[in-house]
């Protein structure tokens, strides 16, 4: 069994920028990720909000971030985690990490195993993603300047980035399977009063289809049994969230929605272990929050090996 400083779950932002001052505080340490490093960063086209870049797509800053850790010397270990375990989950005894493969243990653990997109079950859902389909308003609204999009979901979140949508957009058209919407009074208010906001309650979206790019969606009512075609450039879609966490183990304190619960500090109520990024539970989940978790959560891991260690 291969034994480190510190094992990192999960190779998005906030892994690889804590492997960066892991590596920087002199930690044996070692990045396990089960699919490509980047994350959700990847799905990204265009990122025009990173510090000191113009504009980079997610896939070149992840090649440069995965570049970059790799020069400082971090094992990057292709694995998915199975368990995380402990003979005793109470103290802060070295934590064994299950994975498909073999298995490994470490002295600390950072989980930065990040969330994923709910999405939907039509035509095109996962063809046009990064190519018209979008998780982020905030992200990638500047993409569609002038443009007809849709938003898709009815809670907080799908209201209060359509308001932001319509202030790029030429039109945004919200579609919502329910009769009413989820979202807060104040939310759906201030939503009635923007012009260019139209609502289509009762309804799902059943195909998104363009060739290269979104073109058009198909709208199916729920109560009519009709359906209809609604030209537009993007779809942005905010039908929920979930964390990666289905290997974690009871002792880890979770919070409504299945985020991990940490302090301050990022330590999570496992001793020795931290969370990081998307994973955790906060409110706002960006490339940059999840890059400046990953460097509190690596400095903190270096505090706590030097104090129990």
């Amino acid at each position: 069994m291969k034994r480190y400083d510190l094992i990192i779950i999960g190779g998005g932002p906030a892994g690889l920028t804590a492997s960066l001052y892991g590596r920087r505080a002199g930690l044996n340490l070692a990045i396990l990720e089960k699919a490509v490093v980047g994350g959700q960063m990847r799905l990204t086209s265009e990122i025009e909000n990173w510090p000191g870049v113009d504009r980079i797509s997610g896939e070149q800053l992840s090649e440069k971030m995965k570049a970059q850790a790799l020069s400082y010397g971090v094992e990057i270990i292709e694995a998915e985690v199975k368990e995380l375990a402990a003979e005793d989950q109470a103290s802060g005894a070295p934590r064994i990490i299950k994975t498909s493969g073999q298995d490994y243990q470490a002295k600390s653990v950072i989980v930065a195993s990040g969330a994923y997109h709910k999405t939907i079950d039509c035509l095109g859902a996962k063809d046009f993603v990064g190519r018209g389909i979008s998780f982020c308003a905030l992200c990638d609204a500047g993409f569609f300047k002038n443009e007809p999009v849709a938003v898709v979901g009815g809670g907080n979140a799908a209201l209060e980035q359509a308001m932001h949508l319509a202030k790029v957009a030429s039109n945004v058209t919200v579609i919502h399977r329910r009769d009413k919407f989820r979202a807060d009074k104040v939310a759906q208010d201030r939503l009635a009063k923007q012009s260019n906001i139209f609502v289509i309650l009762n309804s799902e979206v059943r195909a998104i289809r363009g060739s290269e790019e979104v073109e058009k969606i198909d709208i199916y009512n729920l109560k009519t049994k009709l359906t209809s075609t609604l030209p537009v450039n993007g779809v942005f879609l905010f039908v929920g969230q979930a964390p990666y966490v289905n290997f974690l183990p009871d002792a880890v304190k979770i919070a409504p929605g299945g985020w991990i619960e940490t302090d301050r500090r990022l330590n999570t109520s496992l001793p020795g272990v931290f969370a990081a990024g998307d994973v955790r539970h906060t409110s706002v989940r960006q490339i940059i929050t999840a890059a400046a978790d990953g460097g509190l959560a690596a400095l903190e891991a270096y505090k706590y090996l030097e104090s129990h260690f």
